[in-house]
């Protein structure tokens, strides 16, 4: 898995195509798109998967999901675009007027694994998860601004309401990114 795949070739059309065509779907006309009749390979295994939306370069929405919750990824993939669209608490449900100035961004995630040193950890390669105790939280990789490992593991803790210095575990996973 990797960071810098770009949307270039088939799969990644078909992914964002299936993340676009769930989001205006659902605000177009109330329907949730069921999966491709004919799925690839990528589309048939389970794996979390974030859908981010961005109007002119803003974000505008981003929910996923840190395990599998469906079927299959196509499936992953739509509930995610359609939550990303009308559940993200930080914006309001996207509007009809809006599905021509979106941008998608899916990002598939890897296998977690333990990390237990900081040095592990690689901002730019990896995202994270932070857990102490029932609380969670992800931050994905290569995000604008994100330079070093304390700043990501800082980050997810905040959004996971633990406080600085409280232990966490952390585990860190690779994405497939595919992006408009």
């Amino acid at each position: 898995m990797n960071t810098e795949f770009r949307g270039s070739n088939e799969t990644a059309r078909l992914i964002i195509a299936l993340a676009r065509d769930a989001v205006e779907s659902y605000i177009g006309d109330g329907r949730i798109a069921g999966p491709p009749q004919e799925m690839i390979p990528e589309l048939r295994g389970r794996a979390g998967a974030f859908v981010c939306l961005k109007k002119f370069g803003e974000l505008r929405g981003c929910i996923g999901t840190f395990e599998p919750t469906q079927d299959n990824l196509a499936e992953e993939i739509i509930q995610n675009a359609i939550s990303s669209a009308t559940r993200d608490p930080r914006f309001s449900a996207v509007s009809s007027e809006e599905l021509d100035f979106l941008t998608y961004t899916v990002d598939v995630l890897g296998p977690c694994e333990l990390a237990t040193d900081p040095g592990e950890l690689d901002p730019k390669r990896y995202g994270i998860i932070v857990e102490s105790g029932a609380r969670r939280g992800l931050l994905l990789p290569d995000l604008e601004g994100v330079e070093s490992a304390e700043q990501q593991i800082s980050i997810a803790s905040q959004k996971a309401g633990i406080s600085p210095g409280e232990p966490v575990r952390i585990f860190r996973f690779e994405v497939s990114r595919y992006e408009e």
